[in-house]
């Protein structure tokens, strides 16, 4: 079996986590020999694996310079490696295929109004209009596409309400060797920030800024933990930067720290490396997520893995992941969200029972078992489709 994944689109989040993962548990199948089209830099990540082939192709600036890429280059890409399915990673197919294609969708700001109504009133037009043309693209996507995978069952939902196709959920993955692998020690810019925080009750938030990611009502919910951990401190433990965000603006979220004096009980990490991660859930008591809309997340099944107990958002998505290891509240209530980390970390019982059921249930996800499933099913697609060209055959005879 030859595939071809592409996956140009990756350029930050579960993109890069997603690629990073699997494909090396591409290249550990003997059975399958892979060529794979990313960027220049994340091309470097690898290095050289075997079975895996990379394809000489520079990423485009901008969806609508990728899109063409992908539309005007795939095809000859396809017939040159001998390709005998497709795999499109970044929720656009390539319109008629030469091979069986599979579509990978895990982008649900299209089908969000959550989102779109976040836009509206933060006045980004622009914004608005350039996801609602994506959407119109990644909808076209759905029945361009052999096969559309969606990371959760409910995100699969969510795609066949929004554009009446059939959607095969297969959950993403999770590795605990390579996560916990000693790999890269925090930086000691990231450590002085948190010994600075030594006593207090850690919240940590992985993520970089974006606003469906709703950082301002985890913000709001700080004053009301203040005043009833009094006087032990609370402080907010973040993977960004709002003055170094890219693609959204942070204004909103920087202006909100000022009006309510909260500076100092948000530390700003910046960017952490993937391999220094495990060190900085295992230096935080409770994780959290404020997110109004999601496809899988997989700082949750870190967090799981970690043994941190998580209070998430109510939706449908987190109670899929996480199910028992995790309390929930309404996605736009600070005062809510601050209750339930107080029962959380007020109860030794709710803390160990959260974070026990988090251990278990980080197992039910595993990369092997995600790559075999892509795998199975790129097998199914490349037989119906040679036996469909034999039945063509044997018509015309």
């Amino acid at each position: 079996m030859r595939l071809f994944l592409n996956g140009l689109a990756a350029s930050a989040g579960g993109g890069l986590t997603y690629l990073r993962n699997v494909i090396p548990s591409l290249a550990a199948r003997r059975d399958v020999q892979t060529t794979v089209a990313v960027s220049p830099a994340l091309r470097q990540e690898f290095g050289d694996l075997p079975r895996i082939s990379f394809a000489p192709v520079k990423r485009s600036a901008g969806v609508v310079g990728r899109f063409w890429q992908e539309q005007t280059a795939l095809p000859e890409l396809l017939r040159s490696t001998r390709s005998d399915v497709l795999i499109s990673a970044g929720n656009f197919a390539l319109r008629k295929s030469p091979v069986p294609q599979i579509l990978l969708s895990r982008n649900s700001l299209y089908t969000s109004p959550d989102f779109y109504r976040d836009l509206r009133s933060r006045g980004e037009c622009r914004m608005w209009l350039d996801t609602r043309i994506r959407g119109m693209l990644a909808k076209r996507s759905l029945r361009w596409t052999d096969c559309t995978v969606a990371p959760s069952k409910a995100f699969a939902d969510e795609l066949h309400r929004w554009a009446g196709v059939e959607v095969i959920p297969i959950y993403h993955g999770f590795d605990r060797d390579l996560f916990f692998q000693d790999g890269l020690p925090l930086s000691l810019e990231v450590g002085r920030k948190l010994h600075a925080t030594a006593h207090s009750l850690r919240l940590l938030f992985v993520s970089h800024y974006t606003y469906y990611r709703n950082f301002e009502t985890l913000i709001r919910a700080l004053p009301a933990l203040k005043q009833a951990l009094a006087p032990r401190t609370v402080r907010l433990i973040l993977t960004c930067d709002f003055s170094q965000t890219k693609g959204y603006c942070a204004d909103s979220a920087e202006r909100l720290l000022r009006q309510l004096d909260l500076e100092s009980e948000v530390v700003q990490l910046g960017p952490v490396p993937y391999r220094s991660l495990h060190h900085l859930y295992k230096a935080c008591n409770v994780y959290v997520t404020p997110a109004y809309t999601e496809t899988f997340a997989h700082p949750l099944v870190e967090a799981m893995a970690s043994a941190l107990p998580i209070v998430a958002s109510h939706l449908a998505v987190h109670r899929e992941i996480c199910g028992s290891a995790a309390v929930y509240f309404s996605r736009f209530s600070p005062d809510e969200l601050a209750q339930k980390v107080m029962e959380v970390v007020s109860s030794t019982e709710i803390w160990a029972r959260l974070a026990e059921n988090g251990k278990r249930r980080s197992e039910n996800f595993s990369w092997s078992n995600h790559v075999d499933q892509i795998v199975a099913l790129a097998v199914s697609l490349s037989g119906s489709r040679r036996d469909l060209r034999n039945l063509d055959d044997s018509v015309e005879k």
